[in-house]
């Protein structure tokens, strides 16, 4: 995650990071990016079943139960082993996360644990008697998927009225007391509903809002050729700083981030160093300290059958099953080659990011995006919209 406002609104010094040791189990969660022990975020699939039909759903998801779920039980015991390894949140995703009856009972576990939990969901299943529910229980965070407007996102989704639906769930969400958050996948299709979302930000008080890059896996893979050109990428990236800057200005701060795509780090960087260089400066420190990409590192998955993956987009490849050794065993378990070199991906990667300037802080960016693209794990993200001018070391 690269934080926007964080970094170019200076929401953020270094210092507020430093002074809590920089542990993940001590971090609030908005400095958890800049944690220095990496200790794993966990997205846990917790179904493969959804009632809506996203077109670029990495879970390929579907209307159909999987047979193979994880049990309650089988969740408990893998929470009792994400607190003893200290993972600071687990993240309830899916498929649609709301449509498994036991989420509420699951998600409560983990607060008891003094685990974060929060969900990733598409809203539509989040009535006033669900939403209180999950107040209850301690639930952190409510993260709201959206494609657009009406229009937009109901073709996206597949389903008409998905997205009054999910503006149903935010209000109740809110008038429960959860925070919420909106998710964003960017691309061709969608990238001009940018100011749509910010223009819901701001009229329905939403405090906070992830654009995700597109990453092609899943159903997303069928979308390799219709992501956003890297010309189009800077532009939207440079609309959301101008966004962001504009409701700091009118002194409605909200927290933009966006996700998948840790050229957007440098690019930042660029643009504070021609606007402010003495904020540039703090920005870069901060950079510094979120290291880019932590597939395999600071993030894990378990999907719904208890496979464990680098993160959620990399489910062709899996590094053991929960249901015969325990996350923590299997997550620290170098003997495993793609696991050993993923905790240190920068000594791996090949053409020009083996030679950026930003490497340190991009991490090498998405490995799953150029394995899609070229058929190799460590080639260059072809989703890095920098120029080689501007990654070339002085």
């Amino acid at each position: 995650m690269i934080g926007i406002s964080k970094l170019y609104c200076s929401t953020v010094e270094p210092s507020d990071a430093l002074r809590y040791g920089r542990r993940s189990s001590d971090l609030p969660s908005h400095l958890l990016q800049f944690s220095q022990d990496k200790t794993p975020v966990v997205v846990w699939n917790i179904t493969r079943q959804c009632n809506l039909r996203c077109i670029h759903c990495y879970a390929s998801a579907g209307s159909a139960q999987p047979a193979n779920e994880l049990s309650t039980d089988e969740g408990i015991r893998l929470i009792d082993d994400l607190a003893k390894m200290g993972a600071p949140v687990i993240l309830f995703s899916g498929g649609e996360p709301m449509m498994r009856k036991d989420l509420p009972e699951l998600a409560g576990y983990a607060v008891k644990k003094g685990i974060r939990a929060v969900i990733s969901t598409n809203g539509t299943l989040i009535t006033r008697e669900a939403a209180q529910r999950l107040k209850n229980i301690g639930l952190s965070y409510v993260g709201i998927s959206l494609d657009g407007g009406q229009a937009i996102n109901d073709r996206f989704r597949g389903v008409d009225g998905a997205f009054a639906a999910a503006l149903k769930g935010i209000e109740n969400s809110q008038e429960a007391g959860i925070k919420v958050g909106l998710r964003f996948t960017m691309n061709r299709y969608n990238v001009n509903e940018i100011p749509v979302l910010f223009d819901l930000l701001e009229e329905r008080e939403i405090p906070r809002i992830c654009f995700y890059h597109l990453v092609y896996a899943g159903r997303g893979s069928n979308l390799v050729n219709d992501d956003l050109s890297h010309e189009q990428t800077r532009a939207a990236v440079d609309l959301i700083m101008d966004r962001t800057r504009a409701l700091h200005e009118k002194g409605k701060a909200k927290e933009v981030l966006t996700v998948d795509n840790h050229a957007d780090g440098p690019y930042l960087y660029l643009r504070l160093r021609r606007e402010d260089p003495k904020r540039a400066d703090k920005a870069l420190e901060l950079l510094m300290m979120n290291e880019g990409n932590n597939s395999g590192r600071g993030i894990g998955c378990v999907s719904w059958d208890g496979e464990v993956h680098a993160d959620q987009f990399w489910r062709h490849y899996s590094f053991g099953n929960i249901r015969k050794r325990p996350f923590s065993e299997i997550w620290s378990d170098l003997s495993n080659p793609l696991m050993k070199k993923l905790k240190d991906k920068k000594q791996y990667v090949t053409g020009r990011c083996a030679g950026c300037r930003w490497l340190d802080i991009c991490g090498g960016n998405f490995r799953v995006r150029a394995e899609a693209v070229y058929g190799d794990i460590w080639a260059p993200d072809p989703a890095c919209y920098l120029t080689d001018e501007e990654i070339a070391k002085n």
